[in-house]
């Protein structure tokens, strides 16, 4: 999860120092890079929890603690995401519930 979240402080473009905005076309480049890492991260939890479980499963890994923070570590990230982006979505609408 500490990572999810490190991608993305660490992906957030530094304000133009002169006019104090960035361009849109930045700020989209800057969200889709943001979003591809953030879900990238969380695919990446995914799958090593599944190689683990798999892998227990198989008889290959004997420490099954391993096995049970690979999948909490999993739930939590994709937990988060799914949370995230439902504060997105209201974020969205109320903006759209503005008036001009």
């Amino acid at each position: 999860m500490s990572q999810f979240i490190d991608g993305i402080s660490k992906s957030i473009m530094p304000v133009n120092q002169t006019t104090n905005q960035i361009s849109p076309g930045d700020a989209q480049a800057n969200f889709a890079d943001t979003l591809k890492t953030a879900i990238s991260s969380v695919n990446k939890s995914q799958v090593v929890s599944n190689q683990k479980t798999e892998a227990f499963a198989r008889g290959d890994v004997e420490n099954l603690h391993d096995v049970m923070i690979a999948a909490q570590k999993a739930s939590i990230t994709l937990e988060t995401s799914v949370q995230v982006q439902r504060k997105v979505i209201d974020a969205y609408n109320e903006i759209m519930r503005m008036q001009v």
